[in-house]
């Protein structure tokens, strides 16, 4: 960590303030004070980019010219994407078990698929409860993070990425590069198939999405949101669910305290309260 003296722009407590402001107010995304450094590290490279010398002008320029390209790249910047695949592991076979009780086509959407692994391990899961690569199963993943969908859209990753799943799952569902690729695992086309992915900003007034889903995915997104942002957001799920649906969330998220929408079924998965 650098000190104050020897940092490269110069990072008052009033920019960092702003810089809380505004990506609150652009993605709910509620910053902490011990998030200080973070904040100077992914946008120091923003300066760079655009050849500015200071945060001020940067956040001066960025509220001035409302450049749809630079919002977003400050968005993405400022974005956490740490996931894996079949990360918090105990969801997927709630995940089957139900999609083998209902056995009609299943809809699920995904609203935060950061680089693909979580609609990914869905889509394996599907493909597994219903045993064939072509399931009845409709995905929409969704991520604020025009990035990281790109990346998901490529189903490309590197091999250490898919270590630690099965040989059997590995092999079913991934195509090892060869040649100049070696190293790189590709997600096999039938699963790609399954996926629609989509940019989407949860605070956006509107959702570049309709219908009702089965399953809705919401994991590990609302530890970034303060409670008055999370219950916007869950108001605004809870129409989108099937009568007979789940919510799936992070371990370390909590919403017993909309009892009025939801009720716990299981381990971080939620239904409709009746």
């Amino acid at each position: 960590m650098k000190s104050e003296s020897s940092k490269e722009f110069d990072f008052t407590p009033k920019d960092f303030e702003r810089v809380r402001g505004l990506i609150y107010q652009r993605a709910g995304i509620s910053l902490t004070a011990s998030k200080q450094e973070m904040v100077y590290s992914r946008l120091a490279r923003r300066l760079r980019a655009t050849q500015i010398t200071s945060f001020q002008q940067y956040l001066d320029e960025l509220e001035r010219n409302q450049d749809p390209e630079e919002w977003e790249a400050f968005t993405n910047a400022l974005t956490t994407n740490l996931t894996s695949f079949f990360r918090e592991e105990h969801h997927f076979p709630v995940l089957a078990e139900f999609a083998q009780h209902l056995r009609d086509p299943i809809t699920v959407w995904c609203s935060a698929s950061s680089t693909g692994e979580e609609p990914y391990s869905i889509a394996m899961t599907l493909c597994e409860a219903y045993g064939t690569l072509t399931p009845p199963v409709k995905i929409i993943a969704t991520d604020i993070d025009t990035n990281v969908l790109n990346t998901a859209e490529r189903g490309v990753y590197s091999l250490d990425r898919i270590e630690k799943l099965s040989t059997e799952r590995a092999k079913k569902f991934f195509l090892r590069g060869k040649g100049q690729n070696d190293g790189q695992v590709r997600v096999r086309n039938e699963l790609r198939n399954l996926i629609e992915f989509k940019q989407l900003n949860l605070l956006a007034d509107s959702w570049p999405i309709s219908g009702t889903f089965d399953v809705i995915f919401c994991r590990n997104v609302m530890i970034y949101f303060d409670k008055p942002t999370q219950k916007k957001i869950l108001h605004r799920f809870a129409p989108m669910l099937k009568p007979h649906g789940l919510l799936f969330v992070g371990h370390s998220e909590n919403f017993s305290y909309l009892t009025e929408l939801f009720h716990l079924k299981g381990k971080t998965v939620y239904e409709l309260s009746r």
